[in-house]
Formats: C-alpha cells, sequence, structure tokens
C-alpha cells in the first residue's frame, strides 16, 4: 500500500484501490444478525444514528481510572464480534503493518438507504494521534465524504484516510445500504497523513502531513 497524494486534497488521501474485497463481504453476508448485536453507537452518538455497526476493535473497558470519555482512551482490544469477521480483521492489521503503524479501533459501519451521517468532530486525545481510514465495501452509487470543505466520492474497493480532526459527514444517496471498514492506525514518528500532535487542542489541519 502506498498513499495517493493530491496536491488539491488537504483532508484525504487515497491509500489503495482495487483491493479485493469478496472475502470480507462474504463474512458480512454470512453473519447479517451482527448488525443488530450491539447498538450503543446509533443510540449514544446522534450524529451516527442512522447507522449500523459491528465493533471489530473498541476501546478498554473497563475505562482506565481517571478516563470518563472513550475518546482520551489509547488502548483498545479486540471486540467478541470480531470472531465472526477474521478477514476484516486481518485486513486492517495487514494494512497497519505496510503502513507502518500501530492498529487502534476497527468497525464495519453500514449507513442506511438515503441517510447520513451529521456533520462532526472526532475529537479527544485518542483520535487527535491518529489516522482514520475507511476501506468501502458496499456503495451502488458512491460514498460522499466531506472534510473541512472538501468532498470526495469513494467506492468499493478504494481504501481512503481523511482528517477526522476536521468537522466531516457523509451521505449515502442510495437506495441501498452503504458499508465500510473503519479503523485507525497510529503512524510511526513523521509518518502520519492527517494527525495532529498530541497537545494542540484548537488545530484542525493536520501539521505533520507529507504535502507540507
Amino acid at each position: 500500500m502506498r498513499p495517493q497524494l493530491d496536491d488539491r486534497l488537504l483532508h484525504f488521501t487515497r491509500i489503495a484501490e482495487r483491493v479485493d474485497i469478496a472475502p470480507l463481504l462474504a463474512e458480512l453476508d454470512a453473519a447479517p444478525e451482527m448488525w443488530l448485536v450491539d447498538t450503543s453507537r446509533q443510540r449514544k452518538v446522534r450524529c451516527q444514528r442512522n447507522t449500523r455497526n459491528i465493533f471489530l476493535r473498541s476501546p478498554r473497558k473497563p475505562l482506565p481510572p481517571g478516563a470518563t470519555n472513550a475518546n482520551d482512551v489509547h488502548e483498545s482490544r479486540i471486540a467478541p464480534a470480531a470472531r465472526k469477521f477474521p478477514r476484516a480483521l486481518a485486513f486492517c492489521e495487514r494494512a497497519a503493518e505496510e503502513l507502518d503503524a500501530t492498529l487502534g479501533r476497527a468497525t464495519l459501519v453500514a449507513l442506511l438507504p438515503k441517510s447520513r451521517v451529521f456533520p462532526h468532530v472526532d475529537a479527544g486525545a485518542y483520535y487527535r494521534v491518529r489516522d482514520r481510514l475507511h476501506l468501502v465495501l458496499k456503495s451502488s452509487q458512491g460514498s460522499p465524504l466531506c472534510a473541512g470543505g472538501e468532498t470526495v466520492v469513494m467506492h468499493p474497493g478504494e481504501l481512503w484516510a481523511f482528517n477526522n480532526k476536521a468537522r466531516h459527514s457523509a451521505n449515502n444517496p442510495s437506495p441501498e445500504t452503504r458499508v465500510h471498514l473503519i479503523f485507525d492506525l497510529l503512524p510511526a514518528p513523521g509518518r502520519g497523513l492527517h494527525v495532529l500532535p498530541p497537545g494542540d487542542m484548537n488545530r484542525t489541519r493536520p501539521s505533520s502531513n507529507p504535502r507540507t
């Protein structure tokens, strides 16, 4: 995997295309009941209320002493549902290895037909130092994602990183469910694509992006 830099885009980086997603789709087709096992994200996070989620790697529980929000918890663990999706988890692990990074959280996310993820910012110490990646698995009309005033349309088999520290939103214009594999990578020092310095609480633009 080699990031494909585009000087026209500050908040997005395409990592790969034509990824073989058939094995991951087969896992999803074999376990449709898993979409309703844990509904906490769509119930508790208002901007995500139109989604369905399957957690593959999640924040360490219980939260460490002194932590009141998972957004500031760096440690993650393999979630129980991951046993149904070994190929999806293996893809995340392989991507982390090839990009010289450490895998964090990972989630399969379905966005319902004709619906959207509402604008928000992923705030907290965990997100600040990590790159967020999307592998498109199902998207019959493309997956528009907006961040920091930029918009890209992602297609099945494409892997993208984007700046989730900027205000962002997603849209599913099709009458079919859109599914992405979403995961976070902690890059090696100086290798981040869309990360912020750990102590810089007010910036939304990446400081270690190789474009600069």
